[in-house]
């Protein structure tokens, strides 16, 4: 038996040989799952004004614009040959200029963005389709595509059409085609003002309306064609008491954002009691500023509006309001929406985010839901889609469902044409990239 010297001896010896055991040992490195890298998000440059005294309008655009990505987003993004990917929407603001928006457009190019999204200006589209042009040229490798949702002046997909431009909106002969076509059945139009802004959409607009309505309508009297500066008039009675003066009983104007309020307001204040013919006579602020005075008085155009009718349009709003539920918020874009839909499923017939491939995918695509359908038509890269003339109503009445921004009007179907009775010959002669 040890004594207990000997038993502390080796219990020491013990210890030391186990702790060299363990300091001789490599110690063990842990094993760490590589970093996951981000999905580089399919970039969407808006180039727009969210300030200035259209910023309302842009802003209306941005929301469009985010729930219609969101919604692609939310069912797993765009699927592409690498794996899926998010849209992402990066907004530049032009302050509605056209210097500004070259810049905006310069730093999109510079960021490696390879879609931007305009229309709120006919003037900054043309300047954009042309720097878009020349930029693609010169760098064959980073070539952009150029997405309208409301420019609308005809050249756009006439004239002055280019393989890097697509229109969402139809343009303003178009829509006058079907306000014309409204106006051919009105029998208590005689006399009709024509007035708008002072740039190249206003000017269109006049145009079309003269031609129109002398091809369909030369018994109606035009009493009077005028154009003002564009976002810059603050009162608009003197432009009232002319129109007064004319004895028109009826206005034609393709007004919007404050131009449009501010000139229904006048008309209001100065108890005019006549029909407006509008290109944007539902949107924002407008149905508030009208008032009672536009309860069967003011109709609009557009490719859709809330009580189109039927649970899917219904659906489709009620998506909208939920997601926007303040009521100064509420102005929904069913081709903005399209838009978006239809550069993603271009994107992925393509297989890649190449302006060109996107480009080629989107000719001749087709977009169908359960309320609407609508084609790009590959010669000019112009939707052709249906187009409602409706009626302003009050909302109490029992003839609508919805009412525009909570101002307790909203308008109602008064003609529906077709896709194919808006399309209108093109004079486009496209030069495709080889």
């Amino acid at each position: 038996m040890l004594n207990a010297q000997q038993s502390r001896l080796s219990l020491a010896a013990l210890l030391l040989t186990l702790a060299s055991a363990v300091f001789a040992a490599p110690a063990a490195t842990p094993t760490l799952a590589p970093p996951i890298a981000p999905v580089a998000p399919i970039r969407i440059g808006m180039i727009e004004g969210v300030s200035g005294p259209f910023g309302n309008a842009g802003e209306a655009v941005r929301r469009n614009l985010l729930l219609a990505i969101e919604r692609i987003n939310a069912r797993g993004g765009v699927r592409l040959p690498q794996g899926h990917r998010p849209l992402a929407l990066t907004v530049f603001d032009n302050k509605q200029g056209v210097e500004e928006s070259l810049i905006a457009f310069r730093q999109v190019s510079d960021q490696g963005i390879p879609f931007i999204a305009q229309g709120n200006s006919s003037a900054v589209a043309a300047a954009l389709v042309d720097a878009v042009n020349k930029h693609n040229a010169r760098m064959p490798a980073q070539r952009v595509l150029f997405l309208n949702y409301a420019a609308v002046d005809p050249v756009l997909t006439n004239e002055t059409c280019s393989f890097w431009h697509f229109r969402f909106d139809a343009h303003a002969d178009m829509r006058m085609h079907a306000l014309t076509e409204a106006i051919r059945a009105d029998t208590r139009a005689r006399r009709i003002y024509l007035i708008g802004q002072d740039y190249s959409f206003g000017r269109q607009v006049a145009l079309a309306a003269r031609t129109q309505l002398a091809a369909k309508r030369p018994d109606i009297a035009v009493v009077g064609d005028e154009l003002h500066p564009i976002g810059r008039v603050k009162d608009f009675a003197p432009y009232i008491a002319k129109i007064k003066a004319s004895g028109a009983d009826t206005v034609i104007t393709g007004n919007w954002g404050n131009d449009l309020t501010l000139l229904v307001k006048a008309a209001r204040d100065a108890g005019l009691a006549l029909k407006f013919y509008t290109f944007y006579g539902n949107s924002l602020g407008a149905p508030a500023a009208i008032g009672d005075a536009g309860v069967e008085q003011v109709r609009a155009v557009a490719e859709w509006h809330p009580n189109v009718g039927g649970a899917a349009s219904d659906a489709f709003y009620r998506e909208f309001r939920q997601r926007y539920p303040q009521p100064a918020d509420d102005y929904v874009h069913l081709r903005m929406q399209l838009m978006i839909e239809m550069l993603a499923a271009a994107i992925e017939k393509a297989r890649t985010t190449e302006a060109a491939a996107v480009a080629r995918a989107l000719e001749g695509a087709e977009f169908r839901n359960a309320f609407h359908q609508a084609n790009m038509r590959a010669t000019d890269h112009q939707l052709i889609q249906p187009l409602y003339v409706s009626v302003m109503k009050r909302a109490g009445d029992g003839t609508i469902r919805f009412d525009n921004e909570g101002s307790g009007y909203g308008f109602k179907t008064e003609r529906y044409l077709p896709g194919p009775a808006t399309a209108l010959p093109t004079s486009c002669k496209m030069v495709r990239p080889k």
